[in-house]
């Protein structure tokens, strides 16, 4: 099997152990991906009863990035449930469970304590804060590090459909301040909390203070959007080619987590 988004950055993470953008990043890539939760038996309704591992007097859920890492670990025939990282995190809420990955089926095998995925819950609950601030100038982004920039390509590269592009600029506000712009052009509206919430994870687990960076939502029609064509740094969002009516799974909706049984 190739090497997983996890694989990487555990690696990066375990080779530089007082590194804390490596560590940032590991907790981010643990936050976006989908994990196959192994379960004592299927789903029934939007109740759950996964598979507990106990060692050294602590329990772990068994999770895994891939399903045949899943199916390598207990069989073809194990029952499971795929949700993102985050979904698993805002499940675990109130529970002493900590999270076994790919336990004896790669080299990205670990295993996470309660308090890990406490602190991976509550940095993932961080509200941005909403200000209003008219736009005097557009300006080249500068001064932003790499680590930042690769961290919003890769939230976007998840927000399939959420936006038409988005662009990264300078700017300077009637108040006087200053900053950097993240501006979405043609977001459908029900996705910007959480194209706000990717923006915002991105300054996080980056290592980058809040506050370096405002987000915004405009209209491709916006005089706006001409200056932000003209100095920005563009990122494309996946579109979406159709859409398919699939059975809502446990777990599909982010604001309602499965619950153990």
């Amino acid at each position: 099997m190739s090497e997983t988004p996890l694989d990487t950055a555990h690696a990066a993470m375990m080779a530089a152990p007082n590194d804390d953008t490596a560590r940032l990043r590991f907790y981010e890539r643990m936050a976006d991906v989908e994990l196959y939760v192994l379960l004592e038996a299927e789903p029934a309704g939007d109740q759950i009863d996964p598979k507990i591992l106990e060692t050294d007097g602590a329990q772990y859920l068994l999770v895994f990035d891939r399903a045949q890492r899943l199916a390598q670990y207990a069989g073809d025939a194990a029952a499971y449930v795929a949700l993102s990282g985050r979904n698993v995190a805002a499940m675990l809420d109130g529970q002493p469970l900590g999270l076994a990955l790919n336990i004896d089926v790669a080299p990205s095998a670990i295993l996470m304590p309660d308090t890990a995925v406490a602190w991976l819950r509550e940095t993932l609950s961080h509200a941005a804060g909403e200000v209003e601030a008219r736009i005097e100038r557009v300006l080249p982004p500068k001064g932003l590090p790499e680590s930042l920039i690769e961290a919003i390509d890769a939230k976007l590269a998840t927000a399939t459909g959420m936006a038409a592009n988005a662009w990264l600029v300078g700017v300077e506000y009637d108040t006087g301040g200053r900053g950097h712009l993240l501006a979405f052009v043609d977001a459908i509206p029900r996705a910007q909390d959480a194209l706000v919430r990717a923006a915002s994870e991105a300054l996080t687990f980056s290592g980058i203070e809040a506050g370096a960076m405002d987000v915004g939502f405009f209209a491709h029609t916006d005089p706006t959007v001409g200056k932000l064509m003209k100095v920005g740094l563009r990122f494309d969002l996946p579109q979406m080619e159709s859409l398919q009516k699939t059975p809502r799974m446990p777990g599909s909706d982010p604001d309602a987590p499965p619950i153990l049984k």
